[in-house]
């Protein structure tokens, strides 16, 4: 069984491997593209990491609400800054948004490790249409 601290590496590492094979291909995305990925790696990122840190930390829900909302809001500018202005605001608040939002998620779950799962697939399945996107652009 993967544990939470797995996923928060793993999370990690396919953030900055997303992030540097999208530095290397932004001059060929276009900005409607560009605004879709920064709003789903910031509201991914707010996601995972507010349900995973509340789970982990139950008893600290107002320093886990800052956290999952600076880790949203710094992804989703990171990404956005890789392409204009309106790309890094759109990133910004969305991950601002879903980091508020998240940790509310994770306290309310019946079947956490179930929704782990899930949600970790979706992060996936979005990564893959995303770099899907990225070569039919």
């Amino acid at each position: 069984m993967f544990t939470l601290s797995g996923f928060v590496c793993l999370d990690i590492f396919l953030y900055v491997c997303f992030f540097i094979y999208l530095s290397r291909k932004r001059k060929l995305i276009g900005f409607q593209l560009g605004m879709n990925i920064s709003q789903v790696m910031g509201g991914m990122a707010a996601l995972l990491s507010g349900i995973v840190l509340i789970l982990e930390f139950p008893f600290h829900f107002t320093l886990i609400t800052i956290v999952s909302t600076m880790i949203g809001v710094l992804t989703g500018a990171l990404f956005g800054l890789l392409f204009d202005y309106q790309t890094f605001i759109t990133g910004l608040t969305n991950g601002m948004m879903v980091g508020l939002m998240s940790p509310m998620i994770g306290t309310v779950l019946d079947a956490p490790d179930q929704i782990i799962w899930l949600v970790h697939g979706l992060f996936f399945a979005c990564l893959i249409l995303v770099m899907i996107s990225i070569q039919r652009s």
